[in-house]
């Protein structure tokens, strides 16, 4: 059987001085212990299932601690870090640039550095900043300079901007949560569409956009005028499907929602040719990924399907793999 040679979209790497930091402050992203990244252990457990390229990027919290200074610091050192994994293996691996979000100035210009002097593949923006979600416009000068350049930009969650439920861990529920809400932030403030040239990938099969995607439907509806909610109710299938399509602008990844449960639904809201292949390595531990990746294998997908999954639809946004 030929080997699939995936793409891993949602591969996150810690470079030792960046974990050390995380360990010193106390933070367990996710609420779960801090795992170990090298690139022989990453190249391990690509092989044992199939991917050959994973672009690299830095899971939450990201390098904002309240301090500006510290985050642009932060930022060039994981970026760098990054690069020089990439360099040494550039068909192996790529990377997403970490930026210094809420911090626009210092974001706008690591961005500039990360994409035009470490080639980065994109940029990694956490769903929400200091309790601000992508679609703010506190944001628009960092989007309108990504927009410029058509960028790849990878939506991961972070702590909600709000208490955890003790005992529940906040990657079991609130991180797809965090990304559903700046995902409908982004399309209620009309950022979605006036950034069009952004390729926005969401995390983890988008939070709960699919499962929930009529119900963005209804809210969209529900803003417009009266006597547009009239024309709505003769042409209902039109204009619901209109928004849908607004939907479809997304990109997905599958990253621990590759199942025969969460894919039936993804498939059926996001346009086929968006939707990519993930593991959430290492936070997802090796066996995870392996049970993961044979959930995967018992979906009722079609061969092409698996194809584009696999590997093709990432092409799009990674022309330099081809």
């Amino acid at each position: 059987m030929t080997r699939p040679r995936r793409i891993d979209v949602h591969h996150h790497f810690l470079p030792p001085d960046y974990a050390q930091l995380l360990r010193d402050k106390g933070i367990t992203p996710g609420g779960i212990p801090l795992p170990t990244w090298t690139a022989p252990l990453a190249a391990k457990i690509m092989g044992k299932v199939g991917v050959e390229t994973a672009i690299l990027s830095v899971s939450a919290p990201g390098v904002w601690f309240g301090d500006a200074r510290e985050a642009a610091w932060w930022a060039r050192s994981v970026n760098e870090s990054a690069a020089g994994v990439v360099s040494a293996a550039p068909r192996n691996f790529g990377f997403f640039a970490t930026l210094t979000l809420p911090d626009v100035e210092r974001a706008i210009a690591e961005a500039h550095y990360a994409l035009e002097e470490l080639h980065a593949d994109g940029v990694i923006l956490l769903a929400n900043n200091a309790g601000l979600y992508l679609g703010d416009p506190a944001f628009d000068r960092l989007l309108g300079m990504l927009d410029e350049r058509g960028a790849v930009v990878f939506v991961h969650p972070g702590e909600l901007p709000a208490e955890p439920v003790h005992g529940i861990p906040t990657f079991t529920a609130d991180f797809l949560l965090d990304t559903t809400r700046s995902a409908i932030s982004l399309i209620l403030s009309g950022q979605l569409e006036k950034y069009a040239r952004i390729r926005w990938i969401l995390a983890h099969a988008g939070g709960f956009v699919p499962y929930i995607a009529h119900r963005i439907v209804l809210t969209m509806l529900s803003r417009e005028p009266k006597w547009r909610l009239v024309a709505v109710a003769v042409r209902r299938k039109a204009e619901a499907q209109k928004r849908m399509d607004v939907i479809r602008r997304f990109w997905f990844d599958v990253a621990l929602s590759s199942t025969p449960t969460t894919l039936p639904t993804l498939m059926t809201v996001a346009d086929p040719g968006k939707v990519l292949f993930g593991t959430d390595f290492p936070f997802a531990p090796p066996a995870a990924v392996r049970y993961m990746r044979d959930e995967y294998d018992l979906a009722q997908l079609t061969r092409e399907q698996r194809h584009r999954i696999d590997r093709d639809n990432a092409l799009v946004l990674f022309p330099r793999l081809t």
